[in-house]
């Protein structure tokens, strides 16, 4: 067997790395006899020099095996899940999961926060009071049992390598290497023990992958890597150059979500990417034989109130409140200073700089740029106005929901700056809401 050094120094030459010696590293990254040095090292090596769909399989199933895997047994259903790259305004999860568990799925959602421009699922669950994303995992698997969904966060014993890897990969300037983040998002997906897993991968302005190429590649090795290792997967590119939802912020994401569920008002784009994403899940998970009989079953679900009630009842027993579909406003925060951002000229929206408009509800307090900075869950935006549509000299562009007037006053400089207003609306076609399907295969 090969000493780490010899590891490191195998992959910065462009040489294979066995199974055996990548288990042998990750099994030192987790005992913390590979050193952070060691681990940076190695993630330089495998930012500039890859690793091939054998390499990242081993390397992930190696993070996954390094802490506790879920098991299934007892359950009727499919064990599905999705994941998503980060967006803004994007409360799929918070729709899908209720979604799919009504249609006889099991959805053992493991979330994580936002960071940087993009939202997290976390931070948005967390605006409802009392609601625990920090069960344990005798506690999870019982709601899953029994609700047919429950969304946590990472617990320490799952994928403790990942966190290791990752914490190293943040301040060396390799987040971006696709060998890294498949086998980050996967090794914690494949603990959850899913038959099926479902990718969301955001490609423009406001997505982390800005050109279509890099998300298609993301996909496709993700896909591959999932296959290879026994689970079911299918990607969607998704487009993130326009708002996916009418707001942004933790909880007027939930008041969205809430909403959504309830009838009372649907984006199109999000109505799409949901349905969408859920369908995938439910033909792979076996539940239906093709998409159209999918996209069906799911609109039933919201139509009948059934996804609804799902959400209710995963909100109460994860302690949050058992009415809180019915009063909103009662439980969830509202910000000090709420008033329109009116335009200063009429004309079209030709766009909006999603990116700047995630940023912008970063620094009111929604977000966080590093992972200790605190979260207030109750700024952010709402109301804003759609690429297309026609505004008028003071006429609302947003609602914008702040801590103080100064805070608000900043932020409507950089919404104005953000949303683009032309004389004469464009008579381009617009991009797709779903990019590309990409099918998971075995490949090389």
């Amino acid at each position: 067997m090969l000493h780490t050094t010899e590891f490191i120094q195998k992959k910065r030459d462009g040489e294979v790395l066995s199974d055996e010696e990548i288990r042998a590293l990750v099994q030192g990254i987790s005992d913390h006899s590979v050193s952070d040095a060691q681990i940076a090292a190695f993630v330089m090596a495998v930012w500039f020099r890859g690793m091939g769909v054998a390499e990242q399989s081993a390397l992930t199933l190696a993070m996954r095996d390094s802490g506790v895997t879920l098991s299934w047994p007892e359950l009727s259903g499919p064990v599905l899940d999705k994941h998503s790259t980060g967006g803004v305004g994007d409360v799929v999860s918070l729709l899908l999961g209720p979604m799919v568990a009504a249609c006889g799925g099991y959805v053992p959602m493991i979330s994580g926060r936002g960071l940087g421009h993009t939202g997290g699922t976390l931070d948005k669950l967390e605006s409802i009071p009392g609601f625990n994303t920090r069960l344990d995992k005798s506690r999870f698997q019982e709601l899953v049992r029994e609700v047919g969904i429950a969304i946590i966060g990472q617990t320490g014993d799952l994928a403790p390598a990942d966190r290791r890897i990752y914490a190293v990969r943040d301040v060396t300037a390799t987040v971006n290497s696709v060998p890294l983040i498949v086998s980050s998002i996967l090794s914690k997906k494949l603990a959850e023990g899913l038959d099926a897993l479902v990718l969301d991968i955001k490609v423009g302005g406001g997505a982390c992958m800005r050109e279509l190429e890099h998300a298609q590649l993301l996909a496709l090795d993700i896909c591959r890597v999932a296959v290879q290792s026994g689970v079911a997967c299918n990607a969607l590119i998704t487009d993130m150059n326009q708002p996916l939802a009418w707001s942004a912020g933790n909880a007027l994401e939930v008041h969205e979500a809430i909403a959504f569920l309830g009838g009372d008002r649907r984006h199109d784009r999000l109505h799409t990417v949901v349905i969408e994403t859920a369908a995938e899940l439910l033909v792979l998970g076996g539940l239906h034989g093709d998409l159209s009989g999918a996209r069906n079953a799911l609109q039933r679900a919201l139509d009948s109130g059934a996804a609804a009630e799902t959400f209710a009842r995963m909100v109460t027993a994860q302690g949050g409140p058992a009415d809180l579909l019915q009063r909103p406003g009662q439980y969830l925060q509202t910000a000090a200073c709420i008033r329109p951002i009116m335009a200063d000229r009429a004309g079209y929206v030709q766009s909006v700089d999603v990116r700047s408009l995630g940023l912008t509800v970063v620094k009111l307090g929604g977000g966080r740029l590093r992972a200790e900075d605190a979260v207030d869950h109750s700024v952010g935006i709402t109301h804003l106005c759609q690429p297309g549509t026609r505004v008028e000299t003071h006429s609302p562009l947003a609602m914008l929901h702040a801590r103080a007037e100064d805070q608000w006053l900043r932020a409507a400089r950089e919404i104005r700056q953000a949303v683009e207003l032309v004389d004469v609306p464009s008579l381009g076609v617009q991009p797709p809401v779903i990019w590309e399907r990409i099918e998971g295969t075995r490949g090389p």
